[in-house]
């Protein structure tokens, strides 16, 4: 019988694609990062769908496209109806679990509504976001459990695992976490068994002070910035300490990754596992005067997608990939059944330079296929408002604020946007970014709807929208 091979799944939050010394583009210290990069297939075309934690995760496990999970936004408090997501999807936790395998989710997760939805004070001593997620259903699939909801205190952070009794550490959290995923591989896991393991580190997301000082340190001196950071920003005292702190805090987690690396290296695991390195989303870090996701901009929606497997040959692959496909490329992989709830597309043929990329048609007979996409020509990426003081004043106007927010198709050279604003009132505008000639995205063209652009594009974009349910106007 043929050996099942691991899988190791560890992603950053809000880490751009750029800020990895691999890429070249980032002034940042990640020595182990660049070693695994070459020894992986770079997938230089990742997209985050959606450039936020809930939505990315939710499209990550299930295979789905965020609005399709219910992910229209953050799992958070204070909405009438907090998303979260549902028992009855079918993620890659269930599925693998289904298969035999020893599973673990370490870190983040951030796909249950808080808790004080429900409770004004919460048994577990959950906060303000923060959910105990409990055992059932509802941890689709992983038995070993060592996270928390959302929380964003890096150097205290704290743990649920099997009951509401909240677990404090003095330690910054991808050290203590990268200690549990070590301690959970060595003595936690059935060793007969796969295992498929998640690591989910919170830096470089804010707060970004909330790193240790030595890391950031490492960024004293002369800093190169994009070309798209503006001058007062540059010139800003509090900006620069977050640009040390953000990219101190990438350099930690890069020592965190390499001794993970060493541990499966030194134990015998590394041929036997499929290891695999992203982020949910990623941050603007002063480009285009911004701080933070949730926008259309590259430092936004790129992430690093990163995938080491003995079986194939280190490279780098240029095509669209989208948070949904991730899913069903790593189950067919590891030679794993795709549900038939998944939207998204395998690009295990990619990675084997086979050209073609399959979806949920490619299931136990090969011959059945009927659909070969060779490569997607679009991304379709969204943000709905979502925090109840940009719901507010749509709901008092009786008008819906999932109709607003931005939608937007992306290409390997260009990004189409139809921003209809967070605010009730605002302007409908469209811009067209040309990637390659303007990779800063310094000099959009905003376009009239009845452009011979727009009409190209508009039906595509439409399109997507409809199949999703989404309401968005155009």
């Amino acid at each position: 019988m043929k050996k099942k091979k691991n899988l190791l799944y560890i992603f950053a939050d809000q880490w751009r694609y750029h800020a990895i010394g691999h890429v070249g583009e980032d002034h940042v210290w990640t020595p182990h990062m660049d070693r695994f990069a070459k020894e992986s297939v770079a997938c230089s075309q990742a997209i985050s769908s959606y450039p936020l934690c809930s939505p990315h995760r939710g499209a990550l496990l299930t295979g789905k496209y965020p609005l399709s999970c219910g992910l229209w936004t953050n799992c958070k408090k204070g909405l009438a109806v907090s998303p979260s997501l549902a028992t009855q999807e079918i993620t890659f936790g269930d599925v693998l679990k289904k298969e035999g395998y020893d599973t673990a989710y370490i870190g983040k997760w951030h796909l249950d509504s808080s808790d004080m939805n429900y409770y004004e004070r919460p048994e577990a001593g959950s906060e303000h976001w923060d959910a105990y997620t409990p055992p059932g259903p509802r941890r689709h699939g992983f038995d070993f459990w060592h996270s928390y909801g959302a929380m964003d205190d890096h150097l205290a952070p704290h743990y649920w695992e099997d009951s509401p009794e909240r677990i404090d550490i003095k330690k910054w959290s991808p050290l203590h976490e990268r200690e549990v995923l070590l301690d959970y591989l060595e003595n936690r896991r059935d060793k007969d068994k796969p295992f498929c393991a998640v690591l989910s580190w919170n830096p470089p997301h804010p707060p970004y002070d909330q790193v240790p000082q030595e890391l950031k340190a490492m960024y004293e001196g002369d800093l190169k910035f994009r070309d798209n950071v503006p001058q007062s920003m540059r010139n800003d005292p509090a900006f620069i300490e977050h640009f040390k702190e953000y990219f101190g805090a990438v350099t930690g987690i890069d020592e965190q990754f390499g001794l993970i690396m060493d541990y499966l290296k030194g134990h015998d695991l590394l041929d036997d596992t499929i290891v695999v390195l992203s982020a949910d989303h990623g941050d603007c870090m002063g480009s285009h005067g911004l701080y933070g996701k949730n926008v259309w901009h590259e430092e936004s929606i790129r992430i690093p997608l990163y995938i080491r497997d003995t079986k194939q040959e280190a490279k780098t692959i240029d095509c669209l990939i989208e948070s949904c496909d991730q899913m069903p490329t790593l189950l067919d992989i590891l030679d794993v059944e795709i549900p038939t709830t998944v939207e998204g597309k395998s690009f295990k043929p990619m990675l084997e330079n086979k050209g073609e990329a399959v979806g949920k048609e490619h299931l136990k007979d090969k011959e059945k296929h009927s659909e070969i996409l060779k490569e997607k020509e679009y991304a379709f990426l969204c943000m709905l408002p979502g925090m109840p003081e940009l719901i507010e004043p749509f709901k008092r106007l009786g008008l819906d604020s999932m109709c607003y927010g931005w939608r937007a198709l992306r290409s390997k050279t260009h990004t189409y946007v139809i921003d209809n604003g967070t605010v009730p009132g605002s302007p409908q505008v469209r811009y067209l970014y040309d990637n390659v000639g303007d990779p800063f995205q310094l000099h959009p063209e905003i376009l009239d709807r009845d452009s011979h652009q727009c009409r190209k594009l508009d039906p595509i974009l439409r399109g997507f929208c409809e199949s999703q349910k989404d309401f968005f106007l155009f």
